[in-house]
């Protein structure tokens, strides 16, 4: 038997039992989703001793690789690094195909995780938490389950991702069209025909990037709807040979090092050297040694300064247009392509594969709808101003509620039964990005105000301090864990600081603020310190006796 499954079988934890003169509870611990997030805290609670339920709407493990089946759906981070890092042996008995894994093989590998860890037995799937409140008497959480049903639990772990609750704009009439319409991150089961069809579809953000390339080959039309043009960056995509999935597990040690340090928490390599420090001949080597590579290595090897210096920036950003007006045939349409009303990486760039490529073919078209919007969906297509375009399916790529989305549909309150809507009515508030004032023992894995990077990697450290954190009050004998208030309202401010020595707040309506859901406060909703700086932070307060945080 392997040495994970063993030492976890030997974990049950005391389901029902009071221990150490606390009240009995149902489970330990009750975690919200089964997808990276999920699965990663469930191994640590086991590796605690404590028992833990995994409540997952979905009726399998994948997390947003359940619903997020369409089209082309892949990472955009490479296989050997979008992967979990507690086990040698899932490392040295998992082969990845592609350099970047497709939906089926990433959703395939949570699945094997899960039943190499014999995971399922603590994970109730097809059950969605209606809500969750804590009692300040017996200083547990009640967590009520759409099946009908109440649990009790010392501590709450959300692990619901950043990226879970699709948005789907209210566009007029759209209840009347006569014809199909889908859901980037939220496909069907079952595949959906696109040859001979006339498709519309609507966003350009990384989901569109990835589907319009392949719906454009079997499709009669693509009309492309784009109110914002982004950078796109090769991918240069290519399956694995057993020499380079030998390379990255003999070199495991060393590329977890480095994506614990990295910014984006990727195993990459600082450049070391500015814009401004090589003359132009060698500048443009550099971003064509990086453009022919592929991957962000192009945002992050090439030069330091790209997302701190503005004119830095407009150097490379300008780079990028330069390709797009090589690729695209038509001048006019790769003009529209061409971002010039953000900075590169404001917004959150794409891999691509074959994306502008595929504006050259005869049933490819784009419309800009920035300065003259779609005003309604009509019963045969899309309206622009009174402008008709035919449609057999429309295609909504229009992104998600990020971050804050899918914890906004739980009934979640704390102390004074003060729901975590009221609490964030002016955007979130939290301390670390894992913690909330106010809702004791309440955990957060990947939540708001923690990194945008390699989401793998920013789970393993969130869940490694939650485990710390968890230890603190067993080994203490300690009940409750929360921030202080003065914790949190520092930390929001650090945020605002971080995200202002950067180019990314001149990106108008950008999803990493919050700004493509109406309605929705435009606050920052990541740590834009770089993923190495934030594990840093959070250890140190860890170190310091979890300083910021009221133990009682």
């Amino acid at each position: 038997m392997s040495t994970v499954a063993s030492a976890e079988s030997s974990t049950q934890g005391n389901v029902g039992k009071q221990t150490r003169g606390q009240p009995e509870v149902d489970f330990d611990a009750i975690v919200i989703g089964a997808g990276f997030g999920g699965l990663r805290m469930l191994h640590e609670l086991r590796e605690l001793g404590m028992s833990a339920r995994v409540i997952e709407a979905a009726s399998d493990v994948g997390g947003t690789w359940y619903y997020n089946r369409y089209p082309g759906a892949r990472t955009d981070s490479e296989a050997w690094v979008y992967a979990f890092s507690f086990s040698k042996e899932i490392q040295d008995t998992w082969d990845w195909s592609e350099r970047y894994p497709g939906q089926a093989e990433a959703r395939a590998y949570l699945q094997y995780v899960a039943d190499f860890c014999d995971m399922r037995r603590d994970i109730q799937f097809d059950t969605r938490v209606r809500s969750a409140r804590y009692d300040e008497q017996t200083k547990t959480w009640r967590v009520d389950t759409s099946d009908g049903r109440t649990h009790t639990c010392s501590y709450l772990v959300t692990a619901t991702g950043p990226l879970s609750t699709p948005y789907k704009p209210d566009f007029p009439g759209i209840d009347d069209f006569a014809g199909e319409w889908y859901l980037t991150g939220n496909w069907p089961k079952e595949p959906v025909s696109f040859t001979g069809k006339r498709v519309a579809v609507i966003g350009t953000g990384a989901t569109a990037v990835q589907a319009i390339p392949l719906i454009a080959q079997t499709a009669a039309e693509v009309t492309v709807f784009q109110r914002t043009p982004n950078y796109v960056l090769p991918a240069r995509n290519a399956p694995l040979t057993d020499y380079e999935r030998e390379a990255y597990r003999a070199n495991y040690d060393t590329i977890w090092e480095k994506t614990r340090r990295h910014f984006f928490a990727f195993d990459f390599e600082a450049a070391g050297r500015n814009v401004a420090d090589v003359d132009e001949a060698e500048r443009r080597r550099i971003l064509e040694r990086y453009w022919e590579t592929g991957t962000f290595r192009f945002l992050f090897e090439t030069f330091d300064d790209i997302f701190t210096d503005e004119q830095a920036n407009e150097v490379v950003a300008e780079f990028v247009r330069e390709k797009i007006r090589a690729i695209v045939e038509d001048p006019a349409t790769a003009e529209l392509l061409c971002p010039k009303d953000h900075p590169l990486g404001a917004k959150r760039p794409p891999l691509g594969h074959f994306y502008y490529e595929t504006y050259n073919r005869d049933n490819v078209q784009l419309i800009s709808v920035r300065d003259n919007p779609i005003t309604a969906i009509s019963r045969d297509g899309v309206m622009v101003g009174e402008t008709e375009y035919p449609a057999d399916i429309i295609v909504f790529a229009t992104g998600f509620d990020a971050v804050t989305g899918t914890l906004k549909q739980m009934d979640i309150r704390g102390r004074g039964g003060v729901s975590l809507n009221e609490h964030w009515a002016a955007g979130p508030q939290t301390y670390l990005g894992i913690c909330s004032d106010g809702f004791p023992n309440l955990f957060m894995v990947g939540g708001p105000q923690s990194p945008f990077a390699n989401i793998p990697v920013v789970i393993d450290g969130c869940v490694e301090w939650i485990g710390r954190a968890l230890g603190h009050l067993r080994d203490g004998r300690h009940r409750t864990i929360e921030p202080t208030p003065q914790a949190v309202a520092a930390w929001r401010d650090h945020m605002d600081d971080l995200v202002n020595q950067t180019v990314l707040p001149r990106a108008a309506g950008s999803w990493f603020m919050g700004g493509n859901i109406p309605g929705k406060p435009r606050v920052v909703l990541f740590y834009f310190g770089g993923a190495g700086a934030y594990r840093d932070e959070c250890n140190a307060a860890a170190d310091r006796g979890f300083e910021g945080f009221s133990i009682s």
